[in-house]
This record gives C-alpha cells, structure tokens and sequence, in this order.
C-alpha cells in the first residue's frame, strides 16, 4: 500500500519495515545478515506478533538502526524517535530512506568513511630467482560468509601489493620494478570492481569493472600487464582472484599472481659487466602482499568486519 506521514501503522506493515526480503528491502534484510548483496551482518530487530501492538520502544529501534547504518554509509536519512504513549504513525520518507539505505549497502558502501587504514594480511615472496614463470597465490578467510559478504558490502577492501626483489639484472629488474610497484602500484579489491594506483607499461587485460560480487570459483582476471620496455615485451605480470563458493557462500578469497618472463636475453648481456652481476637469464624475486581495509565501529557498525585467517596457498618459480 501507498503510505502517507501521520498513517497509522499497522502490526503488518512495521514488520514489513523491519524484515521484508524482497524489495522494498526491510531493515533487517540489508542490515542484518541479509543475501548477496544486501547484508552487513549488525543484530536484527524483533518483528512484532500478528495482531500486536507497536510499541515505541520497537519503533524507536528502527530508527536507531537506521540512523547507525545512515552513520556508517554516509547516507541522509529522515528517521525520528517517538516517545511513550505517540501515536505510532508512519514517518515521512521513511520508505525512501530504506530504499535509500538497501541501496548504499547493495552498492559496497561507496561513501563509508570509517575504515581502517590497510594492514597486512600476509605477505609471500618467492625463495629464489627465476627464468621462465613465477606463480604465488594467498588466501583470505573469514569466519562465515555473512562476515565476508558484510565486509566488502560495509565498504572493506583487500589491497594486492606486488613488488619484486631487485639487484640481480639490472634491465630485468627494471622490467617487474616497472609492472609491480610503478604500473600496478595498489590493487584494492571492493564489492563490485577493483581500483589501480599505478600507470603505465601496457594494458592487456582489463578487469578492474569486477570486484567481490562478480567472482566465482573459477579465477577472474582483474589486471594483466606486458612490459613496454625495449627488448623485454613479452614479460607480463597478471593478478586474479576466485572464491571458494558463491558469493553467498564462500568465506574464502583466494589471489594469485603470475609473473612471466618470456625475453629472449641472449642479446642483452653487452653492457652488463660494470657494477651490475652478469645474469641475464634471472627475473627477480617478486612478492605478493595483501593488506586489507576493515569497515569499523566509529560511525555506527557495532563491531569492526575483519578476517579470521589467511594463508599462502601455492608459491613457485621456474
């Protein structure tokens, strides 16, 4: 039904309010555990028994919910309390401000403001130098996958860091110094894309439109780089990440990076005996470190949205 300011409200249609799952979204559904993209996994509020009474108490825990999601989204919202002994009536815009708020949560959080500065998560670096493929892949887990889906709905991030050891070939090194640090620079991994700092070097696959919710099991390219550098255009570097389920199930991210060194460096030993070693054939160490963003309790979640665990699944050269 359509609702006007002063209505009065009915036992059905607060609980509408409050626990709809299908649009428009109640309170609990994007706030509460919620499915897919809804869900920041906060308690959920009571509904009220067929027939019964809303109180203001009850009403009044819908608006507290509501102005601590509007916090943590940084979404205007009109939502007022109600003292004992009010008549309970529907508040103006209040549909619209739980459209407003499924909406902001559905769409990662875009505007959230209370997270934590990245913080390492893990870190792998390969234990020797390499000439042909070097492949490193970690995990993230979290501890259910209404955490997981709740962090990167809240606005949470897991930053990719790639990096290489230099000091072994100097025009080598240059080549993955260029494609990690300079051209990738930090690759944060959101609810629905994924954002690079870096520039430069050549842009061969382009998946930054996908983020958390556009995973599967199967690896998703978000980046492949190839070198411009003269004589070395056939080294690339590439990320990618899967999950270990659905989306609505999955509690495990998992992101690799394969580094390819496909140069032919029987021409560019000329050159290379002053102040630098001779070992043209050697690609640097690289590294892969994960950070992540935790969405916070400052501006109205109840507790900080963090991972449980994480781990280096794979870590090879050749």
């Amino acid at each position: 039904m359509a609702y006007s300011a002063g209505d009065t409200i009915l036992d059905d249609e607060y609980n509408a309010f409050v626990g709809n799952s299908s649009s428009p979204y109640g309170y609990n559904h994007f706030a509460g555990t919620g499915a897919g993209e809804y869900g920041l996994n906060q308690s959920s509020i009571s509904t009220v028994s067929a027939g019964g009474t809303v109180n203001a108490s009850q009403w009044n825990s819908l608006f507290t919910g509501l102005d601590n999601i509007a916090n943590h989204t940084n979404v205007s919202i009109t939502a007022s309390s109600v003292s004992a002994g009010d008549t309970i009536a529907i508040r103006s815009a209040l549909i619209s401000d739980l459209a407003n708020l499924a909406a902001a949560v559905a769409g990662g959080s875009t505007s959230a403001t209370a997270l934590a500065a990245a913080s390492s998560v893990g870190s792998s670096t390969n234990a020797g130098t390499w000439n042909s493929t070097s492949t490193i892949e970690r995990s993230v887990t979290f501890a259910n996958n209404a955490t997981m889906r709740a962090f990167f709905n809240a606005g949470g991030f897991i930053r990719i860091d790639p990096s290489c050891t230099t000091g072994i070939d100097g025009s080598k090194d240059d080549v993955f110094n260029d494609l990690t640090t300079t051209a990738t620079g930090n690759l944060d991994l959101k609810a629905h894309s994924t954002t690079r700092s870096g520039s430069g070097e050549t842009l061969t696959t382009n998946g930054l439109a996908n983020g958390f919710h556009d995973l599967g099991t199967g690896y998703t390219v978000l980046l492949k780089l190839t070198s411009d550098n003269s004589g070395y255009t056939s080294n690339t570097v590439e990320y990618s990440a899967k999950l270990n389920a659905a989306v609505g199930s999955a509690t495990v991210l998992t992101i690799k990076m394969v580094s390819t060194d496909a140069a032919d460096d029987t021409t560019y030993t000329s050159g290379n005996l002053s102040s630098i070693p001779t070992n043209p054939n050697e690609a640097p160490r690289m590294t892969l470190a994960l950070l992540a963003s935790n969405p916070n309790d400052t501006q109205g979640l109840a507790a900080t949205i963090t991972s449980s665990s994480n781990a280096e699944v794979s870590n090879s050269a050749s």
